[in-house]
């Protein structure tokens, strides 16, 4: 009797194996035809990709460092400008102020 139930048990084990290996291929070709719908849904959706997003992101803020440091260096040539033009008396227009 004990090796009748020791086959039992050998063949449910089997059995068991087997219906996990089953379950796991099923599930890696449910992965894979999902990705692929999820892929193709996304192509039509025009989305853009991280990697693309993150290199225009990089762009963006180079982009705005160098206008906020272009912007401080008008401001200082604005400022010699407007101290030059005081200093001689002369408008930005090149003529000469008369004081009353």
């Amino acid at each position: 009797m004990a090796s009748g139930s020791n086959r039992i048990l050998d063949e449910f084990a089997k059995l068991m194996t087997d219906a996990a290996g089953t379950a796991q291929s099923v599930r890696q070709e449910f992965e894979t035809a999902f990705r692929s719908q999820a892929e193709r849904v996304l192509n039509t959706m025009d989305v853009v990709k991280r990697e693309e997003f993150e290199a225009v992101r990089d762009m963006a803020i180079k982009a705005r460092d160098e206008n906020e440091r272009l912007l401080k260096r008008i401001e200082a040539l604005e400022g010699k400008l407007a101290s030059s033009t005081t200093a001689t008396g002369t408008t930005a227009t090149g003529t000469t102020d008369k004081i009353g």
